[in-house]
């Protein structure tokens, strides 16, 4: 019979490996849980598309984010860990053992699943912000405004998250352009009083960015449509080191929606402080269920709970 359609059990199946996933895996392992990791198609997650990391702990000169990822599933894989190259594309939660699809054909019966397959950014779409991605291009604002010190910047996005990475960046930019391709600011009222009290952010309301410029070195401006479609349209050129998208992340869960719930923006539910799901035995950790920090370190603090509550979980099996 091919291996192709043998049933694989495995006590703990973790899917993702940011460090989220990653420091489930750590933690997982050390308990003797076993794990097998899958990596999903972003090996390291997105961190592995980020220069240079400096606000990691334990890093006193910074780490660049491939390297960092590469630390830890080297420490994963040191106790035990089993890490392969795979995307789950289905899974059965009706019942026990969890039942999950790897590539479309092989099939993993777990005894506990942490979920930790992360959030993507949105993306304007632009074939030159692919191009400078890592280069000037960049979806946070926390990880990398620090290396805009005394620059000139634009942050796509009129919502709270576009607010508030505007406000972060002008303690340490010059300038800040705030692109807002509405007529007015979707943030709260207190979000906005902030921006508009900001003397170093300046609002371009109804623009839309068709083109980033730049050269070898990275973004050197970008290239803006002024009420676009209307008699009144115009283009307009600024000049910028830094371009930061404030649009929003997908987080990648639709292949649980079908058991799992998620909130209205499609990020993972999980039960107060713990990483548990509405399925037992099914936990989440990182992006995936949080819309609000989508720091590494926090990633990495989820995906040490979740591994514990896996093990209790397991625990009270009597696994």
């Amino acid at each position: 019979m091919s291996t192709e359609n043998t049933i694989e059990k495995v006590k703990c199946l973790i899917i993702g490996s940011g460090p989220a996933g990653y420091t489930a895996a750590i933690y997982a392992s050390r308990a003797n849980l076993h794990p097998v990791l899958y990596t999903g198609l972003q090996m390291g997650g997105q961190l592995t598309t980020t220069t240079e990391v400096e606000n990691f702990p334990g890093y006193p000169e910074g780490v660049t984010g491939p390297v960092m990822m590469e630390d830890m599933r080297k420490q994963a894989e040191r106790f035990g860990t089993e890490i392969r190259f795979g995307i789950v594309t289905d899974v059965d939660f009706s019942g026990h053992p969890h039942k999950v699809t790897i590539d479309g054909e092989k099939q993993i019966e777990a005894d506990a699943v942490i979920i930790a397959t992360g959030a993507a950014a949105k993306y304007l779409g632009l074939p030159s912000e692919e191009k400078f991605k890592g280069m000037g291009v960049s979806a946070c604002a926390t990880c990398d405004g620090f290396f805009y010190r005394g620059k000139n910047v634009a942050v796509v996005g009129g919502g709270d998250t576009a607010c508030e990475e505007a406000t972060y960046l002008a303690g340490l930019c010059q300038k800040v352009y705030l692109i807002v391709r509405k007529t007015y600011l979707r943030a709260s009222k207190a979000m906005q009083k902030r921006v508009f009290e900001t003397p170093n952010i300046e609002v371009l309301f109804e623009h839309n960015t068709v083109e980033l410029l730049g050269n070898d070195m990275g973004v050197t401006g970008a290239k803006l449509v002024y009420k676009k479609g209307t008699p009144e349209e115009s283009l307009k050129e600024i000049a910028i080191d830094g371009f930061f998208l404030a649009i929003g992340h997908t987080p990648n869960t639709d292949v649980f929606k079908k058991y799992i719930t998620l909130d209205e923006q499609g990020y993972i539910v999980t039960e107060g402080k713990s990483s548990r799901t509405n399925i037992p035995g099914v936990f989440a950790a990182g992006d995936v269920m949080d819309p609000t920090y989508r720091q590494g370190i926090t990633s990495a603090g989820a995906g040490c709970r979740a591994a514990i509550d896996a093990e209790r979980y397991l625990g009270e099996l009597g696994h």
